[in-house]
Parts: structure tokens; C-alpha cells; sequence
């Protein structure tokens, strides 16, 4: 087992773990490990729904009184891609030029193996006046319904609360510090089918082209701004990502037409009032179509206050970097953390996340284990 008070060592050995999603290949047992060693009572979790993979899920308590400030995080990681084009195997956690290389390193084992050192290096000088919790799932990179959702309705059956959490996603572009998520646009993906009467194309008045049509609706769609943006969020987005009418031949009007598009969406806006606002503008042109929506999550914010600016004040006192507050990015499993407690997200650099190569300075390792260390000696700490 790995010293927990080594956030280099932890971050190499679940490297080792392949756990792409929904696979765990023993990354939740490497943290498992860890924090029974500190004390922990650990409860392993495995969820799943028609449809879907089953998932390992870890939740681990030390204490029983309040507050319960949590860190959360995942273990699962994306496919590697091509591994020949990595400069060393990617489930290795090689050291090379004072970094580990390998999938999740940034995103996110290394922050998850800083979580970790911080609780075993505040636990060797001080005990906890509340209590302390890991909420770790194994289903973020994937559809995210057998992950942090289902481990939160577990809690709340158990009657346990949450008062703060730390999610340890990869929140500053180049330097460590330099920013926290305080919240995140929703998001929102819409599939929509124009049907027509296919036909040949030298005679277009014997069939209905759905082609104009679709392109009228997307127009219609895209021609004004949602809105301006809010006090928290930049305006909202909808980008078309794929038009498509399937047909391989010239002369042949198609049948129906297909476009995909998907919407970043501000505080302004529920996934509900965005449908709404989509048909009424696609109603307004006209003619048959079908709309299919599916929202990954809501836009939400964590207003800054006692969380936010606790955090704040430990980097700039650790790390000598006044960090933004920012709502940028895409979604992570904060989205349903914010439902039973305030919740910010600050951990590594992300500009190798996803990317062949990707690695983490081992010095950022060491500063973000100071941080989430004096985040801890601030919330929780007791003589």
C-alpha cells in the first residue's frame, strides 16, 4: 500500500489502475486502502440501471458530528487513445522531467491522491472537530447515472448531510491557483428530425425537400442571442455540431433531414424554459418536425461567501496567486453536489487532461496537497 502521506506515490499507483469507464481495475481500492489505514469506515457501493454498465462507488466517513466537509472526485478515466504515440504506457505513472505521465493524472487521480495526503498530513497534527468524507465514483467520464447521483441518494436515506464540499476537477488553465469553479452552465443536446417526400431533383414540385426547411429552423435558432449573460455566467451558446440528411446520391430529394445541435446554457435558463423557448422559435417557421432534448445538467452557482472565500484565502496565502471565481467550462458531477451542499471545484492544471501525454508536475502535487491541507486545518480542524 502506498504511504498516504505521499501524493506522488497514490497518484502512480491509481495510474496503474486502468479503470477506463466503467472498469474500476482496483483504483477504488488503492483509495480505499489509504483511508481505512487513517481510520475511515469505507462503504464500496456498486449502482446500476437498465441500460447500463454497473459501477464502483466509494464512500468513506471519519466522524459523526458536524460539519462534514467532503472532497469528491472520480477514479474512471477515458481511453488512452493511441499508445504508441505516448511518450511512456499510459497506465504506467512513469516520472519523466519531474512529472507523472499517464491517463487520469491530471484528471483526476492526481487531485484525489491530494486529497488523500492533505487528510493523512492533517490527521498526523491535529483531529478533526467535525467530520470528514470522500465521495469518489468510478462513472464521471462516462453517462454519469451509476456514479455521484445514486451515492448522494444513498447518503440522504442514510441521514447523513454534507456541509461543504471540494470537487477536485482540473479548474486552472496554465497555473495552479489561478482559478476555482464556483459553479457551471447547464447543458442541454437537441436531435432534431424535418421529415419530407423524397423525390428526384428534376422534380422538385413532386416531392417536399426538408432540407430548406431544416436550415430556415436552425437559422431561426441561431440568428439572435439566447441572452447577455448574467451577474455569474457569459451568455448562453447553442452550436450546431452535426447536419445530415444521409443521402449518397445527387439527383434524389431525401426523405427527412437531421441536424444536432447542443446548448450551454446560463442561470437564466432551465433545461425545461429552454425547451420551451427552442419550439416556440421552430414553431414560428413552420411545417412538421420532431425535437428530441436531453439535459446533462443544470446551470447552477455556489455565491460567494464562507466556502469561497475560506478557499480563496488558503491559495492566495499557499500559492501566492490570487485566484478567479469563474463559471467557465463543461459539466462535472458538481451539478448534483449542489443540491446537498455549497460546492466549489479547485485542482490541477487541465491543459493536458484528455490528451495524449497528459502529466501533472509533481511540484503541483506537492503545492495542491498544502492547499486542501490548509483547507482542512481552517474548516475542521480542533486542538
Amino acid at each position: 500500500m502506498s504511504e498516504p502521506t505521499d501524493p506522488v506515490a497514490l497518484c502512480q499507483a491509481l495510474i496503474r489502475c486502468p479503470s477506463i469507464t466503467p472498469e474500476d481495475h482496483g483504483a477504488l481500492g488503492v483509495v480505499e486502502a489509504a483511508l481505512g489505514a487513517l481510520g475511515f469506515a469505507c462503504h464500496r457501493l456498486t449502482f446500476e440501471a437498465p441500460g447500463t454498465a454497473p459501477v464502483d462507488n466509494l464512500y468513506a466517513r471519519l466522524g459523526k458530528s458536524s460539519p462534514n466537509f467532503a472532497f469528491a472526485g472520480h477514479t474512471d478515466v477515458v481511453p488512452p487513445g493511441n499508445r504508441g504515440a505516448w511518450r511512456v504506457d499510459p497506465f504506467a505513472g512513469a516520472v519523466l522531467d519531474g512529472a507523472i505521465y499517464g491517463r487520469g493524472a491530471v484528471d483526476m487521480k492526481g487531485a484525489i491522491a491530494c486529497f488523500v495526503a492533505a487528510t493523512a498530513r492533517f490527521l498526523a497534527a491535529y483531529r478533526p472537530a467535525g467530520s470528514i468524507s470522500f465521495l469518489i465514483t468510478g462513472d464521471e467520464e462516462g453517462p454519469a447515472i451509476n456514479g455521484t447521483q445514486k451515492l448522494l441518494g444513498w447518503l440522504a436515506g442514510r441521514g447523513e448531510r454534507l456541509d461543504a464540499c471540494v470537487v477536485g476537477e482540473p479548474t486552472n488553465p496554465e497555473r495552479l491557483g489561478e482559478m476555482v469553479k464556483i459553479g457551471r452552465r447547464g447543458s442541454l443536446t437537441g436531435w432534431l428530425k424535418v421529415p419530407g417526400v423524397q423525390g428526384h431533383s428534376a422534380y422538385p414540385e413532386r416531392a417536399d425537400n426538408p432540407i430548406p426547411r431544416l436550415l430556415a429552423m436552425l437559422d431561426a435558432l441561431t440568428r439572435e442571442p439566447l441572452d447577455g449573460g448574467s451577474a455569474h455566467f457569459p451568455p448562453s451558446q447553442l452550436v450546431i455540431t452535426s447536419v445530415d440528411v444521409g443521402n449518397p446520391t445527387s439527383n434524389v430529394i431525401p426523405a427527412e433531414a437531421h441536424a444536432t445541435f447542443n446548448v450551454r446554457f446560463n442561470d437564466r435558463h432551465s433545461s425545461a424554459s429552454l425547451e420551451r423557448w427552442l419550439r416556440a422559435r421552430l414553431d414560428r417557421v413552420g411545417g412538421a418536425y420532431e425535437l428530441t432534448t436531453r439535459a446533462s445538467g443544470e446551470a447552477f452557482v455556489t455565491l460567494p461567501g464562507p466556502l469561497t472565500e475560506l478557499l480563496e484565502t488558503v491559495i492566495e496565502r499557499e500559492l501566492r496567486v490570487v485566484p478567479e471565481l469563474s463559471t467557465s467550462g463543461g459539466t462535472s458531477d458538481a451539478r448534483f453536489i449542489k443540491d446537498a451542499c455549497p460546492v466549489v471545484e479547485f485542482g490541477l492544471v487541465g491543459a493536458t487532461i484528455h490528451q495524449v501525454d497528459e502529466h501533472v508536475p509533481i511540484a503541483d502535487l506537492e503545492a495542491l496537497t498544502r492547499v486542501y491541507q490548509a483547507l482542512l486545518a481552517s474548516y475542521v480542524r480542533a486542538a
